[in-house]
């Protein structure tokens, strides 16, 4: 008789083309590195640092509309990523810092200056601010300083260096717009924080939604990384400007 032969078994390589070998190459050689690479930069911007786009003058002459800005997340604390579960602290915000938060109206993100640390006493006549019983100083711009900071053509701002407890940055107001000019006297809670817009006349803060809970503060805004007046116009003197 003659010997029967058997045809011979395909390499699992090459079964696994026909079956599921093609999907399994491409999740091992693309998406899976693709995945591996979106979870570490999530985490970094989420716990490390990030960026925050700005499409609102609130924070005039500070930030202008249009910038986008670094803010880093380490400044305060360490939270677990994607989380607000905070694992170490070495540091609280301090009076003066512009600070990334969540509203504790509706949560959306928001870029402010902190006024007021807990237990701080705060008072506001006519946009002059007092802290602790000590008024601040107030030194008018002169037009280099306007230019400086992109300021050109906006006549109706009145722009000022406000210098609270030898702490020195800008501020804004338009004389002839309604706004809330005058607030307190008002003690800051423990664990809160007051936070204003350095456009006083058009900024939503603690004027409307009150004190900020320590842990919906996000990060530390330190620079501006790049603006932009429209997507074609770009302000290239405020490229990496660091913030006041």
């Amino acid at each position: 008789m003659s010997e029967q032969t058997t045809p011979e078994k395909r390499s699992d390589d090459s079964a696994g083309d026909d079956g599921g070998g093609g999907f399994r190459r491409v999740w091992k050689e693309w998406i899976k590195p693709f995945l591996m690479v979106l979870i570490v930069v999530g985490s970094l911007r989420s716990a490390v640092a990030d960026w925050n786009d700005v499409p609102t003058g609130s924070m005039r002459p500070t930030i202008l509309e249009g910038e986008r800005i670094f803010v880093n997340k380490l400044a305060y604390d360490l939270k677990v990523p994607f989380t607000r579960i905070r694992v170490a602290e070495w540091g609280a915000p301090n009076r003066g810092d512009v600070v990334v938060l969540y509203s504790p109206a509706d949560g959306k993100r928001l870029v402010k200056r902190v006024v007021g640390v807990p237990g701080d006493l705060l008072e506001m006549r006519n946009n002059r601010l007092t802290v602790n019983g000590e008024t601040a100083e107030y030194q008018a711009f002169d037009p280099e300083d306007r230019t400086a900071l992109g300021l050109d053509g906006e006549p109706d701002e009145v722009v000022e260096w406000e210098t609270v407890d030898s702490f020195t940055h800008p501020v804004t107001w338009t004389p002839y717009q309604p706004a809330q000019r005058y607030l307190g006297p008002l003690r800051v809670p423990d664990g809160k924080y007051w936070v204003m817009g350095d456009n006083r006349d058009n900024s939503k803060d603690s004027r409307s939604f009150g004190v900020v809970d320590r842990e919906l503060i996000v990060g530390r805004a330190t620079a501006v990384v790049v603006s932009f007046q429209t997507w074609h116009d770009p302000r290239w003197d405020r490229f990496f400007l660091g913030l006041p």
